[in-house]
């Protein structure tokens, strides 16, 4: 039996103090000194007395702020943020795909977002993408893969190579999906944005088809997730027992009604609302959209009125407006557009999600035992949000990335 030196053992070891002038943990600020020590990649305690350990290497921030590395429940790393993603992404190989694809997740690393759920790839590419971050932490964030999404024959990303139809075959879709090692199911309940001869404020399932979706992915032990924007999609994602609900938006052909009892019934069943949002300064959203952006407004007013859980999901990458990086700005429009208090805001990135993907055990708080993701900014988000955009450090598993 071989058994490692004690030199060799102790130089294995690896031990961090991060301090800064201000902590939020993921629920809350924290007072005191902050300083995080992290041994191998995992968070061993939260110090608040200045203190370091013996044999830590200090990395003394100053007036910056600690907090989880953020989490978008909602991207696309295929899709590049450029005019026309469709066919952008129609135009090139799956080499080409994969590399576009690590350079979106780079790119979303650098800006503090440590973990990202993607909710729709080209023939499951980001399973690779997501094998090759868990071998290289530093490469990109920790990566949630839904695989192609679920849709009907020439429903809406049906490009992407997740076509099923009826009852059997949405049941057939799961378990192919499964078997590949995804980490969650994502579903079309409605036609979308993004596809010619579909609809948003049309379904494209039925409650029966979804119940069967929800039915075989909680048997797999997955969850999923539908994306909704008509009212009657929401309603039977719902009835039909998803986790959450992507966009929630309660399109009409020309605008937008909210249906207050959907909205209860989403309350009292404990779906999550994947909320779209995040758009950069300047960016230019379609018409379509822009004309209703009051109404999504109030409507997302009600939903967090009557209790509903929101996070925040960005659906990076359709378009010029949401860049992979975006999610910074909704932490911002939340604030800003809705009055979210800055510490809800930040759950909506952080704890919240986190529990979404089912990784809180690991993600989204700064906590022993958590995993040592962590995003630095200069100046305290807690009083400005803009703090999130000065960036100072992320680490991911303990690896400084910048």
């Amino acid at each position: 039996m071989n058994v490692a030196s004690p030199d060799v053992a102790s130089a294995k070891r690896s031990i961090q103090a991060i301090r800064a002038a201000r902590l939020f943990d993921g629920d809350e600020s924290v007072d005191g000194d902050p300083t995080v020590v992290v041994e191998d990649g995992r968070i061993v305690s939260v110090r608040h007395d200045g203190a370091v350990p013996s044999g830590a290497e200090l990395v003394d921030l100053g007036d910056a702020t600690l907090l989880p590395g953020l989490i978008d429940a909602h991207v696309h790393l295929a899709f590049d943020a450029s005019a026309d993603p469709v066919g952008a992404l129609a135009a090139r190989d799956d080499a080409q795909v994969l590399e576009g694809m690590r350079a979106a997740a780079r790119t979303m690393l650098a800006a503090g977002v440590t973990t990202v759920r993607d909710l729709g790839d080209r023939g499951y590419l980001g399973l690779r993408l997501r094998e090759e971050f868990a071998h290289d932490p530093a490469a990109g964030p920790h990566l949630l893969t839904a695989g192609p999404p679920i849709t009907v024959t020439r429903g809406h990303c049906w490009y992407l190579g997740g076509e099923a139809d009826g009852v059997e075959g949405v049941r057939e879709a799961v378990r192919a999906h499964a078997e590949r090692g995804v980490d969650v199911i994502k579903i079309m309940a409605s036609g979308g944005e993004l596809t010619p001869g579909t609809h948003s404020h049309l379904s494209q399932y039925g409650v029966d088809e979804l119940r069967a979706a929800v039915a075989e992915a909680h048997r797999l032990g997955l969850p999923i997730t539908a994306h909704a924007h008509g009212g009657q999609a929401v309603a039977d994602a719902v009835e039909a027992g998803v986790d959450s609900v992507e966009h929630c938006s309660f399109f009409t052909e020309d605008g937008v009604e909210a249906r207050p009892e959907i909205i209860e019934r989403i309350a009292r069943s404990g779906v999550v609302v994947s909320a779209t949002l995040g758009v950069i300064p300047g960016g230019a959203v379609p018409p379509r959209i822009a004309a209703r952006m009051a109404a999504l407004t109030d409507l997302l007013g009600q939903i967090r009125r009557a209790g509903v859980t929101i996070v925040c999901g960005t659906d990076a990458g359709i378009g010029p407006p949401k860049p992979h990086d975006v999610l910074p700005h909704a932490v911002g429009m939340l604030v800003r557009m809705l009055g979210w208090p800055p510490a809800d805001a930040l759950r909506a990135v952080t704890s919240l999600p986190a529990r979404l993907c089912r990784v809180d055990h690991r993600k989204g708080r700064l906590a022993p035992g958590m995993d040592a993701d962590i995003l630095a900014v200069a100046g305290d988000p807690l009083a400005d949000p803009a703090a999130l955009f000065d960036v100072r450090a992320v680490f991911r598993l303990g690896h400084r990335v910048r």
